[in-house]
């Protein structure tokens, strides 16, 4: 079973193309023009045994947002498409992570509905010159196209790095164990039949 995608997504704004094996060694290739949200991405790959290519070119004259936002729903339809009929797969996943001081949870739900509950008490507005109030919208965009309940906490953390550096490895690897097949079923993992 090939579990791999490759999406691009070309507005006024960005263009954008991802490349997603769920099935991978942890491989990345991100260009976004964005290092510190290229150290993020790569989290998502090494935590969770994803290879991912990202290959993003935005209005950063403007700002940050539409690469950030745009990357985000471009790696959620590519989600989409590698995860395929969700049958065996587990369905559900989670992760504590901790670095230093700081502590994260992630909790994924592979449900078929988009839902993002999102609590991060930053330390600081801006790591660098990253504002991080964009990691918001990279999981929004994220969840409306992957179709996933996703639940994100940092709980604690005075350092704002530390912070969503633990989310970004939580969130690789509540994906992994998400997305892995079970090896006790093949059928669809919901009462409903559907996913």
């Amino acid at each position: 079973m090939d579990r791999s995608a490759t999406i691009s997504r070309n507005t006024l704004e960005t263009q954008i193309t991802v490349a997603l094996s769920l099935d991978g060694e942890g491989k990345s290739d991100c260009n976004t023009g964005l290092p510190f949200f290229e150290h993020m991405l790569d989290q998502i790959a090494r935590h969770g045994l994803v290879d991912l290519e990202i290959q993003a070119v935005g209005d950063l004259e403007v700002d940050a947002h539409h690469t950030v936002e745009d990357v985000g729903i471009t790696l959620g339809q590519a989600f989409t498409k590698a995860i395929g009929n969700k049958n065996g797969i587990t369905r559900f996943g989670h992760a504590y992570v901790p670095l230093d001081e700081a502590l994260s949870r992630v909790v994924i739900d592979l449900s078929g509905r988009p839902g993002l509950t999102y609590s991060i008490d930053f330390a600081r507005p801006r790591i660098s010159d990253f504002d991080v109030d964009l990691f918001h919208e990279f999981f929004q965009g994220f969840v409306n196209h992957a179709f996933v309940t996703l639940h994100i906490d940092c709980l604690k953390g005075n350092n704002a790095h530390h912070q969503i550096e633990t989310v970004f490895k939580a969130f690789g690897r509540a994906l992994r164990a998400a997305v892995s097949i079970d090896p006790q079923r093949s059928d669809l993992p919901s009462t409903k039949g559907s996913l």
